[in-house]
């Protein structure tokens, strides 16, 4: 079994009058059109470390099967706000798993659409803590319960938007990239050896 160990995020936005072309392109904005992308249901695996893009992308190969969450947004209508968000909620203890949420929608400004996204991890990963809120609260006012309780150590959010324009498509998109780098594998092919060297002694 592996577990990804490192995560970055990253967003983009494409425009082309083909549609599929202009996801293309918002893929090359945000940096990962090289990889074929397999998308993931929303964990924040544990022990996993938050890096930067650039760091992330150095463990990278093209044509590598890559496992992402990813919001997508896209419209060919004049001035139609278009928007693309991914929030994360890390816990306290490293040992426990975070959530990963995605939020697609129109007519929303970054701050509102990212403001969605993190309120929505933080909120699923406060049920699974046991952590008691309001949720009729506002966002800032729930986030301050979160932080009170000690379980939850950082929320944040990544988001891409846009605006459409007539006859060309508009594709904003927002991503967390997971990876499960050489250290990770190299551990588990000595554990598998460590194994079979147990087993062929017992015998």
């Amino acid at each position: 079994m592996v577990v990804p160990n490192k995560i970055f995020f990253t967003k983009g936005v494409g425009r082309h009058k083909e549609r599929l072309a202009s996801f293309e392109a918002a893929l090359r904005d945000a940096g990962i059109e090289k990889y074929n992308l397999v998308y993931v249901s929303s964990i924040f695996p544990p022990n996993c470390k938050l890096i930067s893009k650039e760091e992330g992308l150095k463990f990278l190969n093209p044509g590598e099967i890559l496992h992402c969450v990813m919001a997508r947004t896209e419209n060919d209508e004049r001035n139609r706000l278009a928007a693309a968000s991914i929030g994360v909620a890390i816990p306290s203890d490293s040992a426990q798993y975070g959530y990963l949420s995605e939020h697609h929608s129109y007519g929303e400004t970054d701050e509102v659409a990212g403001d969605y996204a993190e309120d929505l991890a933080a909120s699923m990963l406060a049920t699974t803590l046991g952590i008691e809120f309001d949720e009729n609260l506002g966002w800032d006012e729930r986030e301050k319960v979160y932080k009170m309780s000690e379980k939850i150590i950082k929320t944040k959010n990544i988001t891409q938007s846009a605006e459409g324009k007539s006859g060309v498509w508009t594709t904003v998109i927002a991503a967390a990239v997971l990876i499960t780098d050489g250290k990770q594998l190299i551990t588990e092919d000595k554990l598998n050896k460590s194994e079979s060297i147990a087993a062929e002694t017992k015998q």
